[in-house]
């Protein structure tokens, strides 16, 4: 497999700006409030994980659009847009009740827009090869995980995949493979996959089908 250090922006991941917005006080405040988004109760805890941990992918982007993929309450989209009011965000997720939450979070953010969408679906539409970076933290096992991303990016576009440090890097290079991507250089953490050519026809598989029959 192909490993080329993972390139990006120079900025540094630091959250000394975003911690003191006080547009993101208000969204942790609402994460940890709102049932069923995180079951972080500690303020703290939520700041840490939710935008410091989301913070450190961001030497790592690309160019824009950039689409957090199942983003859940937010995170790792919003502290990285927050950070990054140069690059439009997409914040894609399938559940209804999640995505109505996010709609809230992203009015005080003018560079985000949220869509009620399974990957596979606007993979296979509209957000296919459209994106210049996708963003996945805790959406699937990182093989699967890399199905969904893949086809959102056009060619020369990465996606960054927070991963575990016991990932199987073999295996995600694999399924990389298949779509037309190659695993580079990445730092602990993370995977960064660079698309090298176009999604090939038979991606994305329908829905659900990448769970339960992985490439890899």
């Amino acid at each position: 497999m192909s490993r080329r250090r993972a390139t990006g922006t120079s900025r540094t991941a630091s959250s000394s700006s975003v911690l003191s917005d006080g547009r993101l006080e208000r969204w942790l405040a609402a994460v940890v409030a709102t049932p069923g988004l995180t079951a972080i109760d500690d303020p703290e805890e939520a700041r840490h994980v939710l935008l410091d941990k989301a913070l450190t992918a961001l030497p790592l982007l690309g160019d824009g659009p950039v689409v957090d993929v199942g983003s859940g309450g937010g995170s790792p989209g919003l502290p990285l847009a927050a950070e990054r009011s140069d690059l439009e965000f997409v914040l894609l997720e399938a559940s209804r009740r999640k995505a109505g939450f996010l709609e809230g979070a992203a009015k005080e953010l003018a560079n985000v827009s949220v869509l009620c969408a399974r990957a596979e679906e606007h993979g296979a539409g509209a957000g296919r090869e459209a994106y210049g970076t996708a963003l996945a933290r805790a959406l699937a096992p990182p093989p699967v995980a890399a199905e969904w991303v893949l086809p959102l990016v056009r060619t020369g576009g990465i996606a960054v995949l927070y991963v575990g440090l016991s990932t199987d890097e073999t295996a995600v290079s694999t399924v990389a493979g298949e779509l037309s991507a190659e695993l580079e250089e990445s730092p602990p953490g993370f995977l960064v996959l660079r698309k090298t050519g176009p999604t090939p026809e038979r991606f994305p598989r329908r829905p659900g089908v990448a769970r339960k029959r992985p490439l890899a």
